[in-house]
């Protein structure tokens, strides 16, 4: 038995999607732990994309137990039509494959409107980047003590007794603060018993569920969202996302004892890139020719918003960051394929801001934006890497430049991607295989 935690290292969209697809072949139970629809998994099975918010991408295999855990935010909408595309593509969602945890809490429209309207009265360059989709609000109610959870669809009175209260608090900021529409209570209540017939076969204690896996010698892989930059307490503030992505969130966001923990593996692009506002040291700036053409073979949109992702060079203050905030144990190196061509790599290993050198990203958010990669160059490769299956049939200048991560790491990596295909994948390391 054994437990692993991915994470992403970067600012997110570094491919955890595939990395737990091809983990969740040696895993029983796949959990998410944080976040909500702001962020999205893609995977390319046969040629078919698919592309996850919210149920954790282990449910394309038809024996996987997959988790909801308590860290999520849940829109139930988005759920629901999740299910309804998987159940299209025969891969029906029933409640033996799928829990949601009872605690668990609901983004509910009145969160979406206030989300946008918050955003839209901020002036330029104090926008956060929000996608809009009430992530921020729903965190805020979680923490105020006001929200309403999964596990109150079990209990109609006490949810309407919620819904009440937060409707009237609500349009007092929406209406008289922000000069929008106000929410309709009548609509969300009819709107959401429709939910709660649908989703209350799922809600159930998921903490309880693992840790009775966990005593039967279950395999259990743990699905962050965002990445270590984004966390609420140790990324780039403000300019992060309302909830804790680093490896640590695994046990509060699942109910699951960390000393059950067992491999944390952080997703590392062979680039870097990041989407919507924020400092972003390594960038390199739109219309930038070597950018424009990471861009443009990496596909590097957004899975859920569909907004352009800004490109730079790979950053290994953001990684050494990831390593020391989770405790990597291992690597997963993605699109490593994306650098081919590139005659010269670089590679960011400290900062100077305002004279002083950083090996870590600053706290202070106008130093971070004044902070100023000091490169290392790499010698690129030409050949095309998609077709290769073991780490040393990859161009000596690829493996070097493999290597050269780890050494400034100190991690060694687990995986490495050389193509966004399920089988484009090298796997060095199984981390469910204690040594």
């Amino acid at each position: 038995m054994a437990s692993v935690v991915v994470v992403g290292s970067q600012w997110g969209d570094e491919g955890k999607g595939k990395v737990v697809d091809l983990l969740t072949n040696f895993a029983d139970c796949i959990v998410r732990f944080q976040g909500g629809n702001n962020a999205g998994h893609t995977l390319v099975v046969d040629g078919k994309k698919y592309i996850f918010h919210i149920i954790p991408s282990g449910i394309l295999y038809e024996d996987k137990k997959c988790m909801i855990g308590n860290g999520v935010i849940i829109d139930p909408e988005v759920l629901l039509v999740e299910m309804d595309e998987l159940k299209d593509k025969g891969l029906p969602v029933t409640p033996g494959r799928l829990t949601i945890s009872e605690n668990a809490h609901l983004i509910m429209p009145y969160h979406k409107m206030l989300d946008h309207a918050r955003e839209a009265s901020l002036s330029k360059g104090k926008k956060i980047g929000t996608t809009g989709r009430g992530i921020g609000p729903c965190y805020m109610d979680k923490v105020g003590r006001v929200g309403i959870k999964a596990g109150d669809f079990l209990d109609p009175e006490q949810f309407i007794d919620k819904l009440q209260a937060n409707i009237e608090e609500k349009n007092f900021y929406l209406t008289k603060q922000y000069g929008a529409e106000a929410a309709s209570f009548e609509n969300i209540k009819v709107q959401f018993e429709e939910f709660a017939e649908k989703l209350s076969p799922f809600i159930g204690n998921v903490s309880v569920e693992l840790d009775t896996a966990r005593k039967s010698g279950k395999n259990i892989l743990f699905e962050g969202a965002q990445g270590t930059q984004l966390d609420i307490d140790h990324g780039t503030y403000p300019f992060v996302t309302s909830s804790n992505t680093i490896a640590g969130n695994a046990c509060i966001g699942s109910g699951f004892g960390p000393a059950h923990v067992d491999e944390v593996i952080g997703i590392v692009k062979a680039y870097t890139t990041r989407v919507g506002e924020g400092p972003f040291p390594s960038e390199l700036p739109e219309g930038d020719p070597i950018g424009d053409e990471l861009q443009a073979k990496g596909g590097e949109f957004g899975a859920t918003t569909g907004r352009r992702r800004r490109c730079g060079w790979l950053d290994m203050v953001v990684v050494g960051d990831a390593v020391r905030l989770n405790g990597l144990t291992g690597l997963a190196i993605t699109k490593l394929d994306v650098l081919s061509g590139q005659p010269v790599l670089k590679i960011g290993r400290k900062y100077t801001v305002e004279g002083k050198e950083f090996t870590c990203m600053p706290g202070n958010i106008r130093k971070t934006s004044l902070a100023r990669p000091v490169y290392e160059e790499a010698e690129g490769w030409d050949e095309e890497i998609s077709g290769v299956r073991d780490f040393s049939d990859l161009p000596l200048k690829a493996r070097e430049y493999v290597q050269r991560i780890e050494d400034i790491s100190g991690v060694a990596p687990a995986i490495i991607s050389v193509g966004p295909d399920r089988e484009e994948t090298l796997l060095l390391r199984n981390p469910f295989e204690k040594s």
